[in-house]
């Protein structure tokens, strides 16, 4: 058989929290859709609100390439966020497959945050965002991201131009990164959502399936350590996920690439980088989990 192979070693992991289950009166819930240009830092943000990761995040852009539903569960609000991928002009078919996916997000919404990048003027994938939140009837909360990096002058001058592209509903300038401004934006999340039950169970961060979630951390981590050497045409297929008597969930995934040099690539010299990216997810797996793992990755 043609491919490389790494098994990898178990690690404990702490227990989960639990979460209150009792809605009161004044219970608030809703859909939010977040969406901006590729890398301002959506998926790092909902990360960020949510507590925990459910959507993959690179230096590279457009990293996400579907839908992914977050779940933020407290006593007073449940908000259902939807992390979309970049709006961008695509230059090819997967490019095209992820526009759909942002704009088929709107509908289904309550509101929506336009997540920008304030430490820079809007680009020309900025003015498509606008023009299509103008086509729209749902308020619209500007998210100025990444005040951390942002010098003050900046934050002023980028800040009104973005203001000019869409008038918003709201406006406040975060870090996801630092988790900079993430309470009060909730805060004004909560005044904004309607009154309505919970839609999920207070204990589920997400509608993504565990085995789509899996594929996804190890696809982050062969772009976060690989950049420009292979493209994001690396696709991810779990082929096993089962939880063995001892208690040990067995993943075993196969990464596929395009070309053989790339495979080599991936692997590295005497299996470092496939070694690597196999202990990164690993140990992210086991925190999204609750469980032990022993992962199989398989080079193709």
């Amino acid at each position: 058989m043609n491919d490389e192979l790494l098994r990898d070693e178990v690690i404990d992991v702490g227990e989960m929290p639990d979460l209150l289950e009792d809605v009161p009166e004044d219970h608030r819930s809703g859909f939010v859709a977040v969406v901006g240009r590729p890398n301002v830092g959506k998926s790092t943000l909902m990360n960020a609100l949510l507590g925990q990761k459910v959507a993959i995040v690179s230096p590279r852009p457009q990293t996400t390439r579907n839908r992914i539903t977050g779940i933020l569960t407290r006593p007073d609000m449940q908000i259902i966020f939807i992390d979309t991928p970049g709006i961008h002009a695509p230059r090819h078919r997967l490019g095209e497959f992820m526009v759909e996916q942002a704009l088929a997000s709107l509908p289904d919404a309550d509101l929506i945050l336009w997540v920008t990048d304030v430490s820079k003027p809007p680009r020309e994938d900025d003015l498509r965002v606008a023009e299509v939140l103008r086509a729209q009837t749902l308020p619209v909360f500007l998210v100025l991201n990444k005040i951390d990096i942002t010098k003050p002058d900046g934050l002023q001058a980028h800040a009104q131009a973005y203001r000019e592209l869409v008038t918003p509903a709201a406006e406040l300038a975060v870090s996801a990164l630092r988790g900079l401004g993430l309470a009060e934006l909730l805060a004004l999340l909560r005044e904004q959502l309607p009154p309505g039950p919970r839609y999920f169970p207070p204990d589920q961060i997400s509608e993504v399936q565990e085995r789509f979630l899996v594929a996804e951390l190890i696809r982050e981590k062969a772009l976060y350590h690989l950049r420009e050497e292979v493209p994001h045409a690396v696709a991810v297929d779990v082929e096993e996920f089962k939880e063995r008597p001892t208690g040990v969930i067995y993943i075993a995934a196969r990464i596929f690439v395009e070309r053989e040099s790339q495979k080599g690539i991936l692997v590295g010299k005497g299996g470092s980088m496939l070694k690597r990216i196999g202990r990164e997810a690993r140990m992210e797996i086991e925190q999204v989990l609750g469980s032990r793992v022993y992962l199989d990755l398989w080079v193709k």
